[in-house]
This record gives structure tokens, C-alpha cells and sequence, in this order.
């Protein structure tokens, strides 16, 4: 069984920084991507960022030059770096893992997190 933890959400006034993190954790030999979404209410779940498993970063244009992706494949964990965050970042992130390999030899596909709310609000 494959668990992603998500953490570090929390509210933030605008203009601030939060920092996000997901650790993998279980029985499993590698992870593909992993990413991070939100879904604000009564909006589709979208895609923040994502990152390889070789650690190349893709970004929505909405986040581009204020949120930054990063793992750590020795601690299984992945982090977004949040800054200058607005009130339009308001919504439940969600990590996600796209492809695991357990050490069954059987592959899970999207597992997720059970996310972690982030409000922006003065």
C-alpha cells in the first residue's frame, strides 16, 4: 500500500509564502511524477505543478514565477514553495503520485493525498 501525506497548508495573508510538502510513504521500489493540484470550491480539480522522477519541473501559467516544485527522492517527498500568493490560491491541494512501482511488482497509478487546505485572506 502506497500513502501520500500532504502538510504545511494553513491561512496566509496576501502577498505571503507557505511552503507544502508530501511524503510517500510504504511499499514501493519508485515514483514517477509526482505533482501537485487544487480545487477550489465548486471549481474542477487543476494542476499546479509537477515534477519528474529526474527532477524537471512543468508549471500552470497561473503560478509560473511565484510557485516552485521540488523532491527530495531520498526522503520520498515532494514540495511546493508558495509565494506572493493571492486570494485566487485559496483551495485544497492535493498531492499526487502518477505512477508507482510496489515491491509486489505491481504498479499503482494516481494515488493521491488527502489534501491539505490553503486560504489566502486579510
Amino acid at each position: 500500500q502506497v500513502q501520500l501525506v500532504e502538510s504545511g497548508g494553513g491561512l496566509v495573508q496576501p502577498g505571503g509564502s507557505l511552503r507544502l510538502s508530501c511524503v510517500a510513504s510504504g511499499n514501493f521500489f519508485s515514483i514517477n511524477a509526482m505533482g501537485w493540484y487544487r480545487q477550489a470550491p465548486g471549481k474542477q480539480r487543476e494542476l499546479v505543478a509537477a515534477i519528474t522522477s529526474s527532477g524537471i519541473p512543468n508549471y500552470a501559467d497561473s503560478v509560473k514565477g511565484r510557485f516552485t516544485i521540488s523532491r527530495d527522492n531520498a526522503k520520498n517527498t515532494v514540495y511546493l514553495q508558495m509565494n506572493s500568493l493571492t486570494p485566487e490560491d485559496t483551495a485544497v491541494y492535493f498531492c499526487n503520485a502518477d505512477r508507482v512501482v510496489t515491491t509486489t511488482g505491481s504498479t499503482k497509478y494516481n494515488v493521491w493525498g488527502q489534501g491539505t487546505q490553503v486560504t489566502v485572506s486579510s
